[in-house]
């Protein structure tokens, strides 16, 4: 067969290619392409060598072609980035990252751009421009919320909306909201920190403080949502897979003219009772089929924080469709 054929080829560097951002500080880069594709690759000055059946040669080409491409468009490729890169490439699909770069969402506080990092972060960003009611269901790291957030501060400033609603369920992983001090506002501060944090990356805290005292920005638990209807608003309920269906129901249905929807959840970590169905999991049963409803989904590849985040969701992943095999064994 044609691939069980190895041959060794050779890929120029253009002279307008920073080297060491190519190949990693001390080859740090060329080592972890080379143990990661188990491959024989060695570099020599402006050319990269390696040796390979007709697979090992697309995929090489493709991790070197990404990498040159970010390069041009003057980003310095990172970790998270070439382990992105190479998880694709060991199926021969392209990240086209190097077109990720021109799709700025927004500036942060500290004048930093905001892009998606992957395929599914840019198809994600992509349906919330396009779609009234997006879902963004994945694991923890993938982006969902901070996209998101990222997204309605755009949309403020565009002034393509009126102010900002974001909702989290106060449902606890394991405390109880009795035991928890202060009034009913600081028990479930908590529980809303995270989307606090993601306001305060995209504007200064004292702006924040400002909106917040207007009623341009709400931070709120999902219980508050009840009888209200709100227009010209971008609603973002997070951590959606701790809401029943009826809460659910009731969130979606507070929807207005000229509103937009985005609901983030990850279905592997529910801290429901066990007698409490997911209003997400119910969500996606009794809405796919609605055409103006955009579902999203990320998986473990499109993790954008440590390393060994990836691994430790693989790991669970693994265990839980082991776990669920034994259990109908």
């Amino acid at each position: 067969m044609e691939n069980s054929v190895d041959s060794e080829h050779r890929i120029p560097v253009p002279d307008d290619i920073d080297l060491r951002l190519l190949y990693g500080i001390n080859n740090t880069f060329v080592n972890f392409i080379r143990s990661s594709l188990a491959v024989d690759l060695w570099v020599r000055e402006r050319e990269i060598g390696f040796r390979g059946n007709a697979v090992d040669i697309r995929r090489v080409e493709i991790v070197f072609a990404e990498l040159m491409g970010l390069i041009k468009k003057g980003v310095t490729p990172g970790e998270t980035e070439l382990r992105y890169i190479i998880s694709l490439a060991r199926n021969g699909r392209e990240a086209g990252l190097s077109g990720l770069v021109d799709k700025k969402i927004v500036l942060t506080a500290k004048n930093k751009p905001i892009t998606p990092k992957t395929l599914h972060q840019k198809e994600y960003v992509d349906a919330i421009d396009k779609f009234d009611v997006v879902f963004g269901i994945g694991p923890a790291g993938t982006g969902k919320t901070y996209l998101a957030v990222a997204k309605a501060a755009d949309f403020y400033a565009k002034n393509l909306i009126d102010r900002i609603v974001l909702v989290r369920p106060a449902v606890e992983a394991g405390e109880k909201l009795g035991f928890l001090p202060g009034d009913l506002q600081q028990k479930v501060d908590p529980f809303l920190r995270p989307l606090y944090d993601a306001l305060y990356d995209m504007m200064s805290p004292a702006k924040v403080e400002l909106l917040i005292s207007k009623g341009i920005i709400e931070v709120i638990p999902l219980a508050y949502m009840r009888g209200r209807t709100l227009n010209n608003a971008f609603i973002i309920m997070d951590e959606a897979q701790n809401s029943t269906p009826e809460q659910m129901k009731m969130f979606l249905t507070r929807t207005g003219f000229g509103s937009k929807v985005v609901v983030t959840g990850d279905v592997t970590q529910i801290d429901l009772p066990e007698n409490k169905k997911s209003g997400l999991i119910h969500a996606e049963q009794v809405l796919e089929k609605i055409g103006d409803i955009a579902f999203v989904y990320f998986s473990h590849v499109d993790v954008v924080r440590h390393k060994l985040v990836q691994e430790i969701i693989k790991a669970y992943q693994y265990e839980d469709a082991n776990g669920e095999k034994r259990k109908n064994q």
